[in-house]
């Protein structure tokens, strides 16, 4: 029974953590994934349909609120709606105010739209974790893993569109030449020191996109990972866990949104410095 038991909590762990992946697997060509194995065995080309259909989904739900909240505005006496929008929307200019010392139109919207967008995809963390993979299992779907940024692939990809952005700017503020006088010649400032400046530079560039991408997604995949072993619990016991741990999450995933949109100003305002 120990031994049934521990199978049947590894398998539980596992479906829960497995992507909807397809791709080209070696035997069976473009198909989907029925098992981890599987989904590794497709390689670099393979896609998470629920990762990309979930975060597109909370994306448009981004856009849809905020069209109507727009549509809706008035200079009288403001509804609930709108008044959730201007929250939000000062919050983040006033946080873009305090942070971004350059001068570009863009990064006020990037940074709304950032925290927004990554907020709702954490925010599906608090859905109970049976509820979506047994809904989708009915209807012939074997996996569902419906919070995108418990996958590295989405966190690494919205931290490699900043870090294309920092590149940039990096360039088109300071211009080809200034931007590698900047990487080349900082911190020390003699042609000798070009190589060990070089290095320095080049990881600190390469750490920005990494550290953004890999704290958003630890942090959801570690709090994602802590509601399914509470799940595998006793009924009593997941009411006495779940619950709290649920309302403690809810900073949690404010919190990372949070720091992802501050830390992706910051590197941008650094972009747009002349040294």
């Amino acid at each position: 029974m120990a031994a049934g038991n521990e199978v049947s909590s590894t398998y539980y762990i596992q479906h829960h953590l497995q992507n909807l992946t397809f791709g080209n697997h070696p035997e069976n060509g473009w198909s989907l994934a029925h098992s981890a194995e599987e989904a590794r065995e497709m390689g670099f080309w393979a896609i998470h349909l629920d990762t990309m259909g979930w975060s597109i989904a909370m994306g448009l739900l981004f856009i849809w609120v905020f069209r109507k909240a727009g549509k809706i505005a008035t200079t009288g006496v403001p509804g609930g709606l709108q008044n959730a929008v201007e929250m939000v929307v000062e919050f983040v200019e006033n946080l873009t105010r305090a942070t971004f010392h350059g001068k570009n139109a863009m990064i006020a919207p990037l940074a709304l739209t950032l925290f927004v967008w990554i907020l709702l995809m954490n925010s599906l963390k608090i859905i109970p974790v049976d509820y979506f993979p047994e809904l989708f299992a009915k209807l012939g779907v074997d996996y569902m893993k419906i919070v995108p940024t418990t996958d590295p692939n989405a966190t690494m990809g919205m931290a490699l569109g900043v870090f294309c952005l920092i590149i940039y700017y990096s360039i088109k503020v300071k211009g080809a030449g200034g931007f590698a006088k900047e990487i080349s010649l900082t911190p020390f400032n003699h042609w000798a020191l070009i190589p060990f400046n070089l290095i320095l530079e080049i990881v600190g560039l390469l750490v920005k996109p990494l550290g953004l991408g890999l704290r958003l997604f630890g942090n959801m995949f570690a709090g994602e990972v802590i509601f399914i072993l509470i799940s595998l619990l006793p009924f009593w016991a997941i009411w006495i866990l779940d619950v709290p741990w649920a309302i403690f999450h809810i900073l949690v995933v404010t919190l990372q949104a949070f720091i992802f949109t501050t830390l992706s100003v910051v590197y941008l305002s650094a972009a747009h410095e002349h040294h």
